[in-house]
């Protein structure tokens, strides 16, 4: 129980951050998708069921932040987590890289998802431009934050396995 009050903390702390801070700090309107780290981070760490129910709550969180079309960003970090959860089994500790790889790979693949939802069904389909000026942006400045953001959740989770350990 500790571990689930203590991560859903987490990501509406994050959520706030990425909602208000990090909408001043955008650089040319792209900020990083903080909801994402997460949902990558715990789906590497703790494995498929952490990673869906966490996803599904950031992506509910978008969806009713956004409020065009509820259910969207649910479906698509509950798919970010369940793929993330299956590396699992090839987490190492120290290695900083896999997740930075995963998060750069989820977000890629996450903005890819949100060009064909909501501009290829409406008819934009200059692809290569919302590439170069939203989705690659987005994913080099999200890859920043993901070096300090990993390891707080690294370290968070850490402490919340001793904790269960002990209790």
């Amino acid at each position: 129980m500790k571990r689930k009050i203590t991560v859903i903390l987490m990501i509406f702390f994050c959520f706030i951050l990425q909602s208000t801070l990090f909408q001043q700090l955008a650089i040319a309107s792209i900020a990083p998708n903080l909801l994402l780290i997460i949902t990558v981070s715990f789906g590497f760490i703790r494995g498929k069921r952490e990673g869906i129910w966490i996803g599904f709550l950031c992506g509910l969180l978008m969806d009713l932040s956004v409020g065009t079309m509820i259910g969207v960003n649910a479906l698509f970090y509950t798919s970010i987590g369940y793929i993330n959860g299956c590396f699992y089994h090839i987490f190492y500790d120290d290695d900083i890289r896999m997740p930075i790889f995963f998060v750069a790979v989820s977000d890629l693949a996450y903005g890819i998802a949100v060009y064909a939802t909501m501009f290829l069904l409406r008819g934009r389909i200059d692809f290569f431009y919302y590439l170069r000026r939203i989705i690659i942006p987005e994913v080099l400045y999200t890859l920043v934050i993901t070096i300090l953001l990993y390891k707080i959740i690294y370290r968070l989770n850490q402490w919340l396995e001793k904790t269960e350990l002990k209790g």
